[in-house]
């Protein structure tokens, strides 16, 4: 298919609204997806992404052909593990090959780059996966996938790095701070996203859990946010600390409502202290 961005059907293709169940997605759209001309634009299309394709297609498009036999099959054998097992397995491999040749910066930055999400994804992790590299510098590479306009590589860009700050939390939750008070709301989630008690798809922070209010620099700055995203952030981070100190959480929520009587501080209170109204 031609793919092309001034063709008129693949213009069509890109502005696509996603199908609801995975058998619904059609056979030009899973094409786009595994060739790397098309992003995902749901959760069911991330999710049937065919990662040993696709990562073949794009090494033939780069004119990489020589490395597929190395890092096909190791894309083929984690086909059957998770999608977030995939994507940082498939990262972790790319790390490990692209450290060992002298054009490997090179080609970890046109795949960071790429138009396809989930190729970005594997970039994600690719490029902090060096065990020397220090928190700092972890955030400052992954900070571009942070602002990313796709979801999905949004997503990958705090799980990438979660380990690392829950290694050394209490200097990522001083590195954090300034990303609460971005311009960009997108920054301000990651922040928020990135130190959930507990998160979902990745490792709970046993200390949050315990200590919420080690949190607190990165929340007060974004409880009267006007962004949903963000919005939906904080109430999560907190409705996760209120299935472990129910009576903190209730009292910052009580604090804030007279803090910052907004309809955003409001809106986070209440989505907060859901699963504490369930327990009534």
């Amino acid at each position: 298919m031609n793919n092309t961005s001034t063709d008129p059907y693949v213009e069509t293709l890109r502005d696509r609204k996603g199908a609801r169940k995975r058998e619904d997605i059609p056979a030009e759209v899973l094409e786009g997806l595994h060739e790397g001309w098309l992003s995902t634009v749901n959760l069911i299309e991330w999710l049937a992404v065919d990662m040993s394709k696709l990562l073949r297609a794009v090494l033939q498009q780069m004119g990489r052909t020589e490395l597929i036999p190395e890092l096909g099959p190791i894309a083929d054998g984690v086909a059957d593990q998770g999608v977030m097992q995939r994507i940082e397995q498939i990262g972790i491999a790319l790390y490990s090959v692209c450290s060992k040749r002298e054009d490997g910066h090179e080609l970890l930055g046109t795949l960071a780059t790429h138009p396809a999400d989930v190729v970005r994804n594997w970039a994600t992790f690719a490029l902090v996966a060096a065990p020397s590299l220090s928190l700092t510098d972890r955030l400052v590479t992954v900070r571009p996938f942070a602002a990313d306009t796709h979801f999905g590589v949004r997503e990958c860009s705090w799980m990438s790095v979660r380990p690392a700050l829950m290694a050394e939390l209490d200097m990522g939750l001083v590195l954090l701070q300034p990303w609460v008070v971005d311009a960009d709301a997108n920054v301000r989630r990651f922040a928020v996203e990135g130190t959930r008690p507990r998160g979902v798809w990745c490792p709970h922070m046993t200390v949050l859990k315990q200590q919420p209010e080690l949190g607190l620099p990165l929340l007060e700055p974004v409880r009267t946010d006007p962004s949903r995203y963000v919005q939906l952030s904080v109430a999560n981070w907190l409705n996760d600390a209120s299935k472990s100190t129910p009576d903190w959480v209730r009292d910052v929520c009580e604090r804030w409502q007279h803090k910052s009587p907004t309809k955003e501080t409001k809106w986070i209170t209440n989505h907060a202290l859901r699963t504490l109204r369930k327990q009534q």
